[in-house]
């Protein structure tokens, strides 16, 4: 069963948070208060269940900016905007802008209950038809969060709507920048348990002398200094979902306190001898692969297996090249929004550029290259050519395969201006991308970039 819709507001003063938080509630709705607009971005991700409501007037991020930055993370999700008297001209500009509806304070409550129910009504349709279209093999929001159409990424996805809505646990190995908390955000959002925490934990910074303490958390007295009760991280996502960032980085001695939660879902705290049902799902990421670290007695074969009830693997950028220009375009058009500059649509020249790059640093390597170029600046390249090693004909056919996928991407799968811009034949082009095994339609744009 799917979570209720959730309702997001953002309001620097706490006497109407608290009291608004407590109308909804009595009407039904589910709510979670912010005092700044910065906190709600974490909150608010593609494929949320719910919908915004945010003052205008605020200190540091305002509404008509938050409402901005929203639609840069979902473009379909409703912002209600909440304006003075004196601010309705400004909110039918935010109207015009994406905003879903306002409401002017002093608002009945019977009104914003209608209001917020209309909203949920409307996202609800949304995130139906987002469904339904990935049922019938569309773009949905799995899609948009990881592009592409090499088979890897397509299986990949497939596992996550697979594996999305049920309670198991997942490990995610994946070399650094390849995406691995993109993936644990997707299958907490698809989960039931979206509405609910999603704690991310990073194992490999966590200060040896107070991991169990930010963990499992401790009773007042248990240690010089704890001067009162606090609840650990896995405490802190009940009913949600934890994210156990490179788990292999976890020391040993502590590993079988977790296996224990794992198998239990029960947490004792530092200082007590009570245990406390833990209602979690747990992710892990690795970028190393555990099954090498169990073999060098690095990590523990039963934690191992524990973790593992499902194994996601992320490819590296350089094992699935046919998606970077799909990629690149894509994070441009997001750089380009977040900056608010115009689209700066890249040549084929530049994505087939790009598509033979090694890329060490994976996706968020070449995010910081969109991200460049969508600020007018050029990329950096990686300064080796991007061949892959081994025989010349291999490396000539990977160079050609990638300039004409680049040149079908670039040009949204018309291919007249494909081969008109390469300067061969339309016979001889059919001829290559047969050769290469490439379809204009997996490498279109199924959002053409506007340049």
């Amino acid at each position: 069963m799917s979570a209720a819709p959730l309702v997001l507001f953002v309001d620097d003063d706490e006497s109407i948070r608290l009291s608004t938080a407590q109308a909804l509630d009595l009407a039904g709705l589910s709510c979670r208060t912010f005092a700044a607009a910065e906190d709600v971005l974490a909150h608010a991700r593609p494929g949320l269940n719910g919908v915004v409501m945010t003052d205008i007037r605020m200190p540091g991020m305002d509404g008509m900016t938050l409402l901005a930055r929203l639609r840069e993370i979902d473009p379909e999700l409703p912002v209600i905007l909440v304006t003075g008297h004196a601010e309705v001209q400004l909110a039918v500009d935010a109207m015009r802008r994406g905003a879903y509806d306002f409401i002017e304070k002093p608002f009945a409550m019977q009104d914003l209950v209608v209001t917020l129910r209309r909203a949920m009504e409307h996202r609800a349709l949304v995130m139906e038809n987002r469904r339904l279209r990935a049922v019938a093999g569309q773009q949905d929001d799995v899609e948009v969060r990881l592009p592409g159409r090499s088979s890897v990424v397509i299986e990949l996805r497939r596992q996550l709507r697979a594996l999305g809505p049920s309670e198991a646990d997942a490990l995610i190995i994946g070399p650094t920048g390849s995406g691995k908390e993109v993936v644990a955000r997707a299958l907490h959002d698809l989960s039931p348990r979206a509405s609910r925490p999603f704690v991310a934990v990073n194992c490999a910074a966590l200060p040896a002398q107070m991991v169990e303490s930010e963990l499992f958390g401790h009773e007042a007295g248990a240690f010089p200094g704890a001067l009162r009760p606090r609840f650990g991280r896995f405490e802190h996502a009940r009913g949600g979902t934890v994210l156990l960032d490179e788990i292999g980085s976890m020391p040993l001695d502590l590993q079988p306190r977790l296996l224990r939660v794992l198998q239990d879902r029960v947490v004792t705290r530092l200082g007590s001898n009570e245990v406390t049902p833990l209602d979690v799902r747990f992710i892990a990421t690795s970028k190393v692969d555990l099954a090498d670290l169990v073999a060098r007695g690095q990590f523990r074969e039963d934690l191992y297996w524990r973790l593992a009830v499902a194994h996601l693997m992320i490819p590296p950028l350089s094992e699935r090249r046919e998606d970077i220009p799909l990629l690149f375009l894509q994070l441009v058009r997001e750089a380009a929004a977040r900056h608010g500059r115009p689209d700066r649509a890249p040549p084929p020249e530049l994505l087939a550029d790009l598509t033979a790059q090694p890329w060490p640093g994976n996706v968020r390597e070449l995010r910081n290259a969109a991200e460049r170029w969508a600020l007018g600046l050029d990329w950096m390249g990686t300064g080796d050519g991007g061949a892959a090693p081994g025989r010349l004909a291999d490396r000539v056919a990977t160079f050609e395969r990638s300039v004409i996928a680049a040149a079908i991407a670039a040009n949204g799968g018309r291919l007249k201006p494909v081969y008109e811009s390469l300067g061969v034949s339309r016979k001889t082009l059919y001829e290559k991308m047969q050769k290469h095994g490439l379809d204009r339609h997996l490498l279109s744009d199924p959002e053409p970039f506007e340049g």
